[in-house]
């Protein structure tokens, strides 16, 4: 007497089932939890190596900061603060000069500097230099000085007493 036959009955989730699928969503907002955390946690920090200082740039109190962070794993708020890792290490460089002597002749010379920076002033050098300050600041220091020295003595003389 129906004229339409039901083709699937409905049946209600077995319990079983409705705890597995609150287990795995439990699991899921925890693993994602964890990927928040993990990621934000690494954002809040950076390490220093041997041989290295940094200097922290801070947007909200007016730049570069005065304090020296030594070696070691420290802290630093994302967006606001930047570490800047500088190198003091004793380095060498060697400044080439073509120069006169004290009797006009010309001479091709090298100096070769060994240098570091002076750990204290790093905030200084960064704000006023940049991280290259090496680039700017050693060339013209080296021929300045192998100018003054090389042109007290003659050419004769500089062959005579080189090291």
């Amino acid at each position: 007497d129906t004229l339409f036959q039901p083709t699937h009955t409905s049946q209600r989730p077995s319990h079983q089932a409705t705890s597995m699928e609150a287990a795995l969503n439990r699991l899921g907002r925890a693993t994602g939890a964890l990927a928040v955390g993990t990621f934000t946690v690494s954002q809040c920090l950076y390490t220093v190596d041997g041989g290295e200082r940094a200097v922290m740039f801070d947007t909200l109190r007016g730049g570069i900061l005065p304090d020296i962070r030594k070696e070691g794993t420290h802290f630093l708020v994302p967006i606001i603060q930047r570490p800047v890792i500088m190198d003091i290490r004793t380095k060498a460089r060697e400044v080439p000069s073509v120069t006169g002597t004290k009797d006009l002749q010309m001479v091709n010379i090298k100096l070769r500097v060994l240098w570091r920076p002076i750990e204290e002033e790093l905030p200084t050098l960064y704000r006023e230099l940049g991280t290259d300050f090496d680039e700017r600041v050693l060339p013209s220091i080296g021929n300045e000085v192998l100018k003054s020295v090389v042109a007290q003595y003659n050419a004769e003389e500089l062959l005579s007493k080189r090291e």
